[in-house]
């Protein structure tokens, strides 16, 4: 049993055996909306992300520390070749990492392409805590970043070196979005960006998204992680939305703003996922037939829905009363999970 799945299997004992529900307080008068601090995150390595933001979470800190905290055991303990120290590198060899962080009062910060450094999560907090700016991007993050006490050090590990030689000894060197990969782009087999969601016991909402972004990129290539309205968005008087899957869709649609203004005209997180999804697919259709879009949504009740374009997504939710691995409630192409 490899690490991640032995990590997955000691969790679950830890919490229980879990539940995989077909939904998650989709219904409004459902006994575990409106229940208090909650957290949520992508794929199902978001067990451990959670319990890293609950141990937090659950002593009443802020859904804003929540979320850090959650992201930064991704990327330092995950070891995951989409997320963090471990990610896959672009196609010239290089690892770059996107980070963005957002509250519900419209505060955000984010880092882009940013090489050598271990927590792109807390730098885009310190540059929303920091500085007049949203987003550093390159060596100026880097720069920023070492100046705040942050140590340069090569996070390419020698697995993720030695795939990318692999990759480079068989494929063509094309700006192909993961073609040269035999698994859809943007499934959880080769790009599944952590993104998280909390809402802490004020009923303060927050929210993260990191990633190593896609295997084999085009150097200098940003996904959706970094850009706040597309990877990630919170509105303390709706609530949050976050993506994974292939960053260019959620990019065009400004995908996570547009989930929540849906929950803000009246729809269930689910539904305004759904809604979401179906405009990814109206625009790009043919694309749309080869490729995975999820998203993840939180609202300000403590409601939590998904939908992705084909099935296979699953996310985590954690608070007082139970940890779950959820599959997502459907999929254009594929039917429910």
């Amino acid at each position: 049993m490899n690490d991640r799945r032995r990590f997955l299997a000691q969790a679950a004992l830890s919490a229980g055996a879990l539940a995989i529900p077909r939904g998650w307080a989709s219904d409004p008068s459902d006994p575990r909306a409106d229940a208090g601090a909650r957290v949520v995150s992508t794929w199902d390595f978001g067990v451990g992300a959670n319990q890293a933001a609950w141990k937090h979470l659950s002593t009443g800190a802020s859904a804003l520390d929540a979320v850090e905290q959650g992201a930064r055991w991704a990327e330092s303990e995950l070891c995951n070749p989409t997320v963090g120290r471990c990610g896959n590198p672009d196609r010239d060899g290089v690892l770059t990492l996107d980070a963005s962080i957002m509250d519900g009062d419209g505060r955000c910060g984010a880092v882009a392409a940013i090489e050598d450094i271990d927590h792109p999560i807390s730098v885009a907090r310190l540059v929303m805590e920091k500085t007049p700016h949203v987003m550093l991007v390159g060596e100026g993050a880097q720069q920023f970043a070492m100046a705040q006490g942050f140590r340069k050090r090569r996070l390419l590990t020698p697995e993720a070196e030695q795939a990318w030689r692999e990759w480079r000894a068989r494929a063509e060197y094309q700006p192909q979005i993961n073609a040269e990969r035999s698994v859809r782009p943007g499934n959880k087999d080769n790009h599944d960006t952590l993104g998280m969601l909390a809402i802490d016991r004020n009923g303060r909402l927050a929210g993260a998204c990191t990633t190593s972004g896609m295997a084999w990129k085009m150097h200098g290539r940003v996904g959706d992680s970094p850009i706040v309205g597309a990877g990630l968005y919170v509105d303390n008087e709706v609530g949050a939305a976050t993506a994974s899957g292939v960053g260019e869709e959620m990019i065009r649609n400004a995908a996570s703003f547009l989930v929540v203004e849906l929950m803000r005209q009246g729809r269930a997180p689910a539904d305004a996922c759904r809604e979401a999804i179906e405009r990814v697919v109206r625009k790009r259709p043919e694309a749309s037939k080869s490729l995975q879009v999820c998203f993840l949504a939180l609202n300000r009740h403590g409601e939590v829905g998904a939908f992705a374009l084909h099935a296979g997504f699953e996310y985590a939710v954690c608070d007082a009363k139970k940890q779950d691995v959820l599959h997502a409630s459907g999929s254009i192409y594929g039917g429910g999970a």
